[in-house]
């Protein structure tokens, strides 16, 4: 059931990439897990204000290629949990699954053909 707009989910990136912005003070995060988590929120940034859907600015990635990177971002960050764990940082294994499964379930919610006619 696809019940997100393309408008909504621009609404839901911005908003995760201040949840990843506060989240090394928030959960008193520290080295790598730190490092890690204030350079994806610059990169969730920088594909949101790139894709090419309401609340994009520069629109230059197209909004179903956003969605496919998605994907990649929620495998690769399900990986990456496993490799703090595996690294002395078993706090990031249950932040970095929890935001995979999250960042998952907004891609499985998203209709990716709501966009405005102008752009279809």
């Amino acid at each position: 059931m696809k019940i997100l707009s393309a408008k909504t989910h621009g609404i839901i990136d911005y908003l995760l990439v201040l949840f990843l912005a506060a989240s090394p003070t928030l959960f008193n995060m520290e080295g790598a897990l730190s490092t890690v988590t204030y350079g994806l929120a610059a990169l969730h940034l920088l594909v949101t204000i790139t894709t090419d859907f309401e609340l994009g600015l520069v629109k230059l990635i197209p909004f179903r290629v956003h969605g496919l990177l998605e994907i990649v971002v929620s495998l690769a960050l399900a990986i990456l949990a496993v490799w703090f764990y595996n690294n002395g940082y078993a706090a990031g294994f249950n932040y970095y699954i929890a935001l995979a499964v999250a960042i998952m379930i907004v891609f499985i919610l998203t209709d990716f053909k709501t966009l405005p006619n102008k752009r279809r």
